[in-house]
Parts: structure tokens; C-alpha cells; sequence
């Protein structure tokens, strides 16, 4: 490295700089403010809505019917509460996996948040670490940096003394010091991600399937609002309390009051649950994404290996130095590292008497050329690397190091050369003196974990950097079917690669760009692919591939690009993150299915409540009133809906996400709508067929009505809340005996506005409604499920006892 004149900024020359505000204060990724999720849970269109119909039923002295008002306060206080919790826990999260820059001061250098550096502070720099603020470069030795995720280069730039280093990109190789020119707002990825790098539902599959449904129910509510406010109002002639109250309770059915609210409950929920598993959720999105899943792409050293390793055996070669030379030299290379990784690590604990030489010449470690080097002078000029990179294959010594790369170890050779190791034509000549063998041990819980992938039709994928010998055998130790390819021999056409890929389940020797290629040509097979990785050399993979999962150990830059970050390094919480996103998706479906039917039965029965004024108004006779005032609407969703939506939006679900949801949703929701809207109106029309019109046969013909409603209803949610396990069958019977009492305690029958006493009228009610919900049960048994098999009535068995058992860590800040 170049000598150092930078000694770094006192304590009074930082205080002055955070007077000045000269801070690094770029915005949190995380959440938005508290200001923020107030503002976006009170301040809805649905709240409006119905705070508009509330204040016209309060209007005409009926506090009872304004009763759908406390949804307002209920979407309100619900949202706002899951979603404080979602952003205590992601800011909580955010703080242990944040990038710790190294900062040099006046007084030594430590490591600090990235809020805490002010202009001018001296940060350094080693391979994996992100760039946090831009600044200008004061010292270098082979510093290469990244700047693809700014610029779109894909190869390294070469950093020399006066060099610009811009916020956002990382270095891959050497090491170096830059003083900061460019804080906070200032720094150009602050500049180019402020607005975007907000923790937000907005690119959400799920939330713009949802918002097409929303777009879907606006076309119908407005044609639909527009003739009951005629009819009722103008038709009807009964008094402007009894119109307005009857067109109210038409209107507020219509609107999808919890859908959204439901929505934003599942995923903060689900936030809430992966941070307990130490799970640091990026971008919400990526708890459906990794649902969506199909392949894995998982990177073996720190992934699904754990990163320490320990040097398990020393082989000196033939026509080699001594072995106390041998390790002179290795104590040497490792103790003048300044940045040592998991092999320098790990040859460093085991050999720790170094003879004190004085390094001439360095080179760092590149995965591009899988080598690193010192030259000692007089001890000569020394290379640890790949055998399989740097002799050639055929050789003895490079099939004695594929013969222990086929146990699972990771081979280093130790080579003498010919020429410094900063020489252009390094390494030239290489001299083999020893193998050195690296044990990694397998995380304990990967096993289960591909297991788990294996049964949910989740294919993985190994990569690494490492020999294919050896990560064939720890493919194989996993139980990984399919054989282990040398990425040097992989092709680069993108249709041939994915072919190639399709052939095989382990590589070795995969360079970063081949990785991110790899990743390309499975996402080109139609496949939603995970990359999983923990270095500098997987960025770029991670930041192409559908769903990027970094380890909370890894390299700051991994951390970075990664959308989630398993904090506690265990490969097994994604089983987990699966399961939240399956959760998620899988029960927002079906609550999508309850709230559409609602109104697709609301929008049908005004339609056709409005066609009868109409023709009513033509015949100079008098019309219907809509059937039902707004409290009578409202306990029809109580138990059909509100509540059993809310438990159904938190329940368990391992069926895997399936494209297609509006498409779904619709062709469920529709038919149910209808059958639900007609069986209805069939039966009010059959009240007044009987009945002379008179109060008491209105308000039992609404009775009538509501029953058909109501047992069509039930049956919907029994059938949405398929298949069956025992709680989903006592919420469905708890439903319905909820509305049995309703309809049967005088109090309730008064304060509700029912009259059960026509015997006749509910027997005929009760009937039509049984024929509606056969009918339902008839549409159910002939769509497929959302997998694309045969619908299930009953669950065969909970995936969940299959994840892995992890420890939850608990951690406390």
C-alpha cells in the first residue's frame, strides 16, 4: 500500500462538521415515518367513502344503522398498529445488518454506522466493502472496484491515488483509504435511489393484482350507485329517511372496505414473523417473490458451508523446501494479509509464528484469476491459488488435489514463481511446494433444508468458485442428485446455457460474471429464480436474480444488493420465507374471494333492484326498495366477511403461488356473486308476491332476504376456506351459528330490524338459499385449484412439520 499521510479528523474537527450538518443523514431504506403510515391508513378513499354515507345516515337520526362508521376507525387503527409493529421490527432488523464502514481518526480506526460519517473522514476500504459516501482516493495497493450497479461496467475499474469513488459500488479486489468529498443527499446513490429505495408494497405482484381488482369493482360500482340512488330516491316514495337509508345500505356493500387493509396485515404480519428468525426483509416484495420460487441458485462457502474453515492436512510435494519452510512462508503470507478471507483466515490459526520477513510485492485475490501472491525479496516470490487454475490438469499434483477435492476439502496450492507477484506477466513459471487442505463443515441444518426444497418442487442449483470435484462431494453429501460441471467448460450462448443447466445441479470454478449469466439463462426458461450468496464474487448474481438472499455475515456489498438478509446466517430460515410468502399470497386470495363476492352480489342486487324501479316508474306502479338498511348489510359481513377474513389473511398455507391470481380470483368471486345476488333477489321478489306491502311485511320479506343472503353467503366461505382442517371447520360453523342467535334473541331481532315470525317466508327463504349454495358447491367442484390440480376438501397434511427446526434467535438491541 501506498505510505499514509491521512491521519484522520479529531473529535473537534467531527463536532464542527455535525454542527455544519455535513452528515452522512441519507434517509432510512427501511420504512416510511410514522407521520407517513398515519397519513396513508387514515387518509383512504374507502375511508371517505364511507365517511360520506356515515354522515348521511347520521343524518336521519339512525345511530344503529351508522353503525358500518366504526370500519373507518377499525381499518384505520388495525393498519396503523401492523404496521408501527412492521417497522419497529424492520428498523430494529436494519440496525444489527447495517454496513459498518471502517472510519480513521485522530484517535484510531473503528468501525462506524454509516450515519455517524461526516465530510472529510478517511474511510478504508478491503475486499466486499461497499463504497457509503463518494470521495477521492488517498491510498491504493490493487484496488479494483465495482461500479456495475452505477454504471452498468461490468469489469473492475482500477482505483489510483486521486481517483473518484462513488457511493454504491464495492471493491473486489486489493485495499485502500478515500476521504469522503460527498455526504448524505449529496452522494450519488443517495442522488439516484431516495426516492425509489423505500420499503414499499408498489411493486407488489400481489398489490397490483389487487389494485386491477379494485379498478374492476370502480367500473361496476359507478353505473351500479348511480341507478339505486335514482330508484331509491325518486322511485320509491317513502320517505327521504327510508330512501337514503335503503340507498346507503345498497352503496356501502359495494365498497371493499378491508381488502387492502387485509393485504398490508398479511405482509406486515409476515414481516413481524421472519424478524424473529433474524430475517431482515429488504423489500417487502420479496416475501411473495421468494413464494414464486422455482430454483435456487445457492452459493456453497457460506451458504450452504459455514464460513470458518480449519486446515485439515499438509502435503509437502516433491523436490519441496523443508515443512518448517513451508510454513514459514504460509504464517508469512497469512499474518501480512491486512483483508484475509476464510482460507487466508484459517491458514492463519493454524500456522501463527511468522519469521517476520519484509514484504517487496503483493497481489490480492481475484476471482477472476483465483490467485493471491507475496514476494519476500531473498524468501522468494510465493503464490497461493487453484491447482486446478494454475498447472496443468494432467499433471500429478493437480489429480492429487482433485483426489482431495473429491472428499469434500478445499484445495490451495502453495507455488514458488519466477517473477514478483505485481510483475504483468505474474505468476509465470509455477514451482508446486505443498497442498494445503481446508475443511468446511456443512451447515447442520442444509440437509433438511434441500429436502424441503426437494418436496416443494424447488430445484437448486450449487455455485462456486471452488474445484467441481469438491463441490460435486458436498453436493453429493447433501443428497443433491445430478452431476458437477466445470464452469470453464460452460457455454455462453444463452440458450445452450440454460440447456447446460437443466443437465446439472453443481459448478465449480464459476466466475461473478458467470454466475450473474447463469442466473440470466435460468430467468430465460421462464424460471423465478434465488440467488443465495454471502461474497463480493455473488453480487452481481444477486442483484440480477429474481429474489437476492445475502448472509448476515457476508460482504457488506452482498448485504447491500440483496432484497433479504438472514442475519443469523442460517440457510434453513428460507424454508421460512417461503412459507410467509406462500402465507401471504395464498390467504389474501382467498380474502380477495370473500370481499369480491360481497360486492359482485352488492352490484347485482342494485342493479336489479334499480331495473325494477325503472320499469316500476314506466308502469306508473310503485317499485321495490332495496332490500336491506345499512345495519342489516353490515352483520351480513360480520361472519361472512370482517372476522373470518381477518383470521383467514394470518392462517397457515403451503400452497405453492401460482401466476394468474386476478384471473383466479375473478373466475371464483363472479359466479359466487351472482348466484349469491340472484338467490337473493328471487326471494324478496317472492316476499312481496305474497305480502300486500305493508311495514311489517317489508320489514319480513327483508327478513326473507337476508336469510337467502346469508346461508349463500356461509356456504361461499366454507368454500373458500378449503380444504378443511379442524379450525376452518369451526370457523365456518361458528359463522353460521353466530347469525342462527342473531336471528333468534328478540333484542337483536328489534335492534336489527328482523322478523323471523313468517314461517312460511323462512322456510321458502332458507330453501332458495340452500339451492344457491348448491350451486356454489357445483362451481366449486368444477374449477381446479389454485396449483392446477383437483380441488382438496380436506388438508392432507401441514408442510410446516417438514421445515427445518432452527433455533429463533433472540436478539436485543
Amino acid at each position: 500500500m501506498t505510505p499514509s499521510l491521512a491521519t484522520g479528523l479529531t473529535d473537534a474537527e467531527v463536532a464542527q462538521r455535525i454542527a455544519d450538518g455535513e452528515v452522512n443523514d441519507v434517509p432510512s431504506r427501511a420504512t416510511r415515518s410514522a407521520s407517513d403510515i398515519v397519513r396513508a391508513n387514515v387518509c383512504t378513499r374507502i375511508n371517505a367513502i364511507l365517511a360520506v354515507l356515515f354522515t348521511i345516515v347520521i343524518a336521519t337520526g339512525s345511530l344503529i344503522n351508522g353503525l358500518f362508521g366504526l370500519l373507518i376507525i377499525v381499518n384505520s387503527v388495525v393498519g396503523m398498529v401492523q404496521e408501527l409493529r412492521a417497522k419497529k421490527t424492520l428498523e430494529r432488523l436494519a440496525i444489527i445488518g447495517q454496513t459498518k464502514p471502517l472510519v480513521r481518526r485522530a484517535k484510531g480506526t473503528r468501525e462506524l454506522l454509516p450515519s455517524e460519517v461526516v465530510l472529510d473522514d478517511i474511510i478504508e476500504l478491503g475486499p466486499g466493502d461497499q463504497v457509503v459516501v463518494d470521495g477521492v482516493v488517498l491510498e491504493q495497493s490493487d484496488l479494483e472496484i465495482d461500479e456495475s450497479l452505477l454504471s452498468g461496467e461490468a469489469d473492475p475499474v482500477m482505483k489510483r491515488i486521486d481517483d473518484t469513488v462513488m457511493s454504491g459500488s464495492f471493491v473486489v479486489a486489493g485495499a485502500g483509504a478515500y476521504r469522503a468529498t460527498k455526504v448524505g443527499r449529496d452522494a450519488y446513490a443517495a442522488r439516484l435511489t431516495e426516492e425509489t429505495s423505500k420499503l414499499t408494497l408498489a411493486r407488489s405482484d400481489l398489490r397490483a393484482g389487487i389494485n386491477r381488482i379494485l379498478q374492476f369493482i370502480t367500473y361496476l360500482l359507478i353505473p351500479a350507485g348511480l341507478l339505486i340512488i335514482y330508484t331509491q330516491m325518486f322511485t320509491a316514495h317513502v320517505g327521504w329517511q327510508q330512501s337514503v337509508l335503503r340507498t346507503v345500505g345498497a352503496l356501502v356493500p359495494m365498497v371493499p372496505e378491508g381488502l387492502v387493509l387485509m393485504t398490508s396485515i398479511a405482509f406486515a404480519a409476515g414481516v413481524v414473523r421472519l424478524g424473529r428468525r433474524q430475517c431482515l426483509v429488504q423489500e417487502l416484495p420479496a416475501i411473495e417473490g421468494l413464494a414464486r420460487v422455482n430454483v435456487v441458485c445457492a452459493d456453497k462457502t457460506g451458504t450452504l458451508t459455514e464460513s470458518r474453515m480449519q486446515v485439515a492436512a499438509l502435503q509437502r510435494l516433491d523436490s519441496a523446501p523443508d515443512k518448517e519452510a513451508i510454513i514459514d512462508v504460509l504464517a508469512s503470507v497469512a499474518a501480512d494479509d491486512p483483508r484475509p478471507n476464510a482460507s487466508i483466515r484459517a491458514i492463519g490459526d493454524a500456522y501463527r509464528n511468522p519469521p517476520g520477513w519484509t514484504v517487496t510485492a503483493s497481489a490480492p485475490f481475484k476471482s477472476a484469476t483465483k490467485w493471491s501472491g507475496v514476494s519476500y525479496g531473498e524468501h522468494g516470490n510465493w503464490i497461493l491459488g487453484a491447482p486446478d487454475v494454475l498447472l496443468d490438469q494432467s499433471s500429478a499434483v493437480a489429480k492429487q488435489a482433485e483426489a482431495a477435492g473429491s472428499q469434500g476439502l478445499r484445495v490451495l496450492l502453495l507455488g514458488s514463481v519466477d517473477l514478483p507477484v505485481d510483475h504483468l506477466n505474474a505468476p509465470g513459471h509455477v514451482v508446486p511446494v505443498a497442498l494445503i487442505m481446508l475443511e468446511q463443515r456443512v451447515r447442520p441444518d442444509v440437509r433438511e433444508t434441500l429436502e424441503y426444497f426437494a418436496e416443494q418442487h424447488v430445484s437448486v442449483k450449487i455455485i462456486s468458485g471452488d474445484n467441481a470435484v469438491s463441490v460435486g462431494a458436498v453436493a453429493s453429501k447433501l443428497g443433491l442428485d445430478g452431476e458437477a460441471l466445470d464452469a470453464r467448460n460452460l457455454p455462453t450462448d444463452v440458450e445452450e446455457l440454460a440447456k447446460t443447466l437443466d443437465n446439472y445441479t453443481a459448478f465449480g470454478r464459476v466466475r461473478p460474471e458467470q454466475k450473474r449469466a447463469m442466473v440470466r439463462a435460468l430467468q430465460s426458461r421462464g424460471n423465478v429464480v434465488a440467488m443465495t450468496g454471502d461474497g463480493v464474487n455473488d453480487v452481481l448474481a444477486l442483484k440480477d436474480a429474481d429474489i437476492g438472499v445475502a448472509m448476515g455475515a457476508g460482504s457488506p456489498a452482498s448485504r447491500a444488493v440483496a432484497q433479504i438478509v438472514l442475519l443469523d446466517n442460517k440457510f434453513a430460515t428460507l424454508p421460512y420465507v417461503v412459507g410467509e410468502g406462500r402465507r401471504v399470497i395464498g390467504n389474501i386470495e382467498r380474502v380477495a374471494n370473500l370481499f369480491l363476492t360481497k360486492t359482485v352480489y352488492s352490484v347485482l342486487l342494485a342493479l336489479l333492484i334499480g331495473v325494477n324501479g325503472l320499469t316500476a316508474k314506466a308502469l306508473g306502479i310503485r317499485s321495490l326498495m332495496f332490500p336491506f338498511e345499512p345495519i342489516q348489510v353490515t352483520i351480513a359481513a360480520w361472519f361472512t366477511i370482517g372476522i373470518p377474513a381477518f383470521i383467514l389473511s394470518l392462517a397457515p398455507n403451503d400452497e405453492r403461488a401460482q401466476s394468474g391470481f386476478v384471473r383466479r380470483v375473478i373466475v371464483v368471486a363472479v359466479p359466487n356473486g351472482a348466484v349469491a345476488g340472484s338467490a337473493t333477489f328471487g326471494c324478496y321478489l317472492l316476499a312481496f308476491w305474497v305480502g300486500e306491502a305493508t311495514p311489517i311485511d317489508q320489514m319480513q320479506a327483508s327478513t326473507s332476504a337476508l336469510i337467502t343472503l346469508l346461508v349463500v353467503a356461509v356456504w361461499v366461505l366454507a368454500v373458500v376456506a378449503r380444504p378443511y382442517s379442524w379450525w376452518r371447520l369451526a370457523l365456518v360453523a361458528l359463522s353460521g351459528a353466530a347469525y342462527v342467535a342473531i336471528f333468534s334473541i328478540p333484542w337483536t331481532q328489534h335492534e336489527f330490524g328482523l322478523d323471523p315470525s313468517n314461517v312460511e317466508l323462512t322456510a321458502a327463504a332458507l330453501v332458495i338459499g340452500l339451492l344457491g349454495a348448491g350451486i356454489v358447491e357445483a362451481v366449486w367442484w368444477t374449477q381446479s385449484s389454485p396449483s392446477g390440480g383437483r380441488p382438496r376438501l380436506w388438508r392432507s397434511g401441514p408442510n410446516r412439520k417438514r421445515l427445518p427446526k432452527i433455533e429463533i434467535a433472540r436478539t436485543r438491541t
